[in-house]
């Protein structure tokens, strides 16, 4: 749990938190941190470092929490523009002599430089992308010293999410310096760089950058890797879904390279279904019933206490019928898409927004039904508009094999926009596999592939566009549980109630209207949201995800409802 003072709120919430106590490993999330190009060897540098900031001691710090957490262990953080700077030792394993050693991280919020042994290795300005540096000519006999010295000042040139120096309703508490895992792995002179996976239904084929001939082993089989290229066709292929999540593990071997991964078959298509085009997967019209993820808690803010905790969040939220999570203006660490890909979830992933977000534009115009206006001159500074697009091509590029992922929104609510269909034609470039929702909410352009709503208030409602219909945001009910919410003074929620009995009834009339909607053309849903955030108590989970505020047996008939309503359509199809 964040720390607060009074005047903030968040006390219910840090007794409760206070009494479990924290119980962190030695080495926090020490799993391996890239599962779709697993290497044997490595040696995660999670834990305690030291840690210090202007005008303060040194102290030490739990990587991979960032100061403002309480996980981190620091009791007064700096506040957002401060310089910090971060200090561990390490020592090379004796087995990885005459290997290349490579520092990775996985992400760092926001401008850092790092060095090792004073010699600078690496530096990085985003604050959600991973990063990694061949540090072997830096490194000394027995310990060497691993210096990061980071920033986050919040600019509005760079994609930054929902961060804001003041926190409150919809913006939260910032997230500083490092957050995601910290780790080292050592590679043949001649190594594999990156994997590239391109699906279908029936074959998927495989590039490597870097080393680029060997073999894959898939299933009892040899398939030659000549020129960086291989194609895998199984038997009988399995298609993926989130019924039957099914997953094809293979190793490719490159010399003396050898790394393991794995793939899925499905395929995304538009088809037209008793005259409206529908969002087909595999084939069949499919109904999207998912939430709003912002992938924020309560002890680590963008980083939960142990990897295991993507695991429970997508399990609980499949007990209650979803079968999609869209992650909002957020990337998290591979491992929350892995288990998404081997639990079947889907996942519509946003890019992390910039620039500044404007109250009259952004929020008052579209509330007054001005939602068509033009984008070509927002967000003008080339600075921030080339941040955003290279920070689009460098998440398709880290996300981009993981079969859960089947829609990309570029823009939200009109946050950074500008150009959008310039946009949508470049992320098309970059991928043609999936699906792209060009502006989630309003400001819609020419370009997209589907039509996509936002309704908090008033009748829920289909769109006008000849476009598969997405009503990609709805809902927000608030059922607050004071002693488990983070502000006792403010409640943020679209609808309020205080008995839950109530909510409970709502929720269920509101599913009733989306099966309405799903006869009529609608292809998916997506509730705010999984859990509460701070102010906001409009999630299913409480903030310290201890209270799932509607049990499965409450609402889990009404989504499999809607989910039967969709089987037949396929049938017909």
């Amino acid at each position: 749990m964040v720390r607060n003072n009074t005047e903030n709120g968040g006390e219910a919430v840090q007794k409760l938190v206070t009494q479990e106590g924290l119980h962190l490993p030695a080495v926090p999330w020490e799993r391996y941190p890239r599962p779709q190009m697993q290497r044997e060897r490595w040696l995660c540098l999670n834990g305690e470092w030291s840690f210090s900031f202007e005008g303060e001691k040194k102290t030490t710090i739990q990587v991979p929490f960032c100061p403002e957490s309480l996980l981190s262990g620091i009791s007064d953080p700096p506040s957002p523009g401060t310089e910090m700077i971060y200090e561990r030792f390490f020592e090379i394993p004796d087995d990885w002599t005459g290997s290349r050693v490579l520092l990775h991280f996985g992400a760092v919020s926001r401008a850092c430089t790092v060095s090792v042994n004073d010699r600078e290795v690496c530096s990085s300005d985003q604050a959600y992308l991973s990063f990694s540096a061949d540090i072997t000519e830096a490194l000394l006999p027995g310990k060497n010293c691993l210096r990061v010295s980071v920033i986050n000042d919040l600019s509005t040139k760079y994609p930054r999410g929902k961060q804001s120096r003041k926190r409150g309703g919809m913006w939260y508490t910032p997230v500083s310096g490092i957050w995601q895992t910290v780790w080292l792995e050592p590679v043949p002179r001649s190594h594999i760089v990156n994997l590239t996976i391109a699906i279908g239904k029936d074959s998927a084929e495989i590039r490597t950058e870097g080393a680029s001939e060997g073999w894959i082993l898939f299933e009892g089989r040899q398939i030659p890797l000549l020129n960086g290229k291989a194609k895998i066709l199984p038997d009988s292929p399995l298609l993926w879904t989130p019924e039957r999540p099914h997953l094809y593990f293979f190793e490719v071997i490159c010399g003396e390279d050898r790394v393991r991964s794995y793939f899925a078959l499905r395929s995304l298509s538009v088809e037209q279904v008793d005259g409206m085009p529908r969002l087909c997967l595999n084939g069949k019209p499919y109904f999207f019933n998912g939430l709003l993820d912002q992938g924020y808690w309560s002890d680590g803010l963008y980083t939960p206490a142990g990897p295991e905790a993507f695991e429970t969040d997508i399990l609980s939220m499949k007990s209650l019928g979803f079968n999609t999570l869209r992650k909002h203006i957020k990337i998290e660490p591979e491992q929350f898409y892995y288990d998404c890909d081997r639990l079947g979830m889907i996942v519509f992933q946003d890019m992390v927004n910039n620039g500044a977000y404007s109250f009259l534009h952004d929020t008052l115009l579209p509330t007054i039904g001005m939602t068509r206006l033009s984008d070509e001159s927002l967000n003008r500074d080339p600075d921030t508009r080339n941040n955003f697009l290279e920070s689009m091509k460098r998440t398709v590029r880290q996300l981009g094999n993981h079969p859960c992922i089947c829609l990309w929104t570029i823009f939200n609510e009109g946050w950074g926009q500008f150009c959008a269909d310039a946009a949508f034609a470049r992320l098309k470039k970059l991928d043609s596999s999936r699906w792209i929702d060009s502006t989630s909410g309003w400001f819609r352009q020419k370009q997209s592939d589907v039509e996509s709503l936002h309704i908090y208030f008033g009748k829920l409602h289909l769109g006008n566009e000849k476009k598969p219909q997405l009503l990609s945001e709805f809902g927000g009910y608030s059922y607050k549980i004071p002693e488990h919410s983070f502000n006792l003074r403010q409640t943020y929620g679209y609808r309020k109630f205080k008995v839950r009995e109530t909510y409970v009834k709502e929720m269920q009339d509101l599913y009733r209207e989306i099966k309405h909607l799903a006869a009529r053309g609608l292809s998916g849903a997506i509730y705010t949201q999984v859990s509460d955030v701070e102010d906001e108590t409009n999630g299913l989970f409480t903030y310290d995800r201890v209270i799932l505020k509607i049990l499965p047996e409450e609402l889990k008939p009404y989504t499999e409802a809607l989910q039967l309503s969709q089987s037949e359509e396929a049938e017909k199809s």
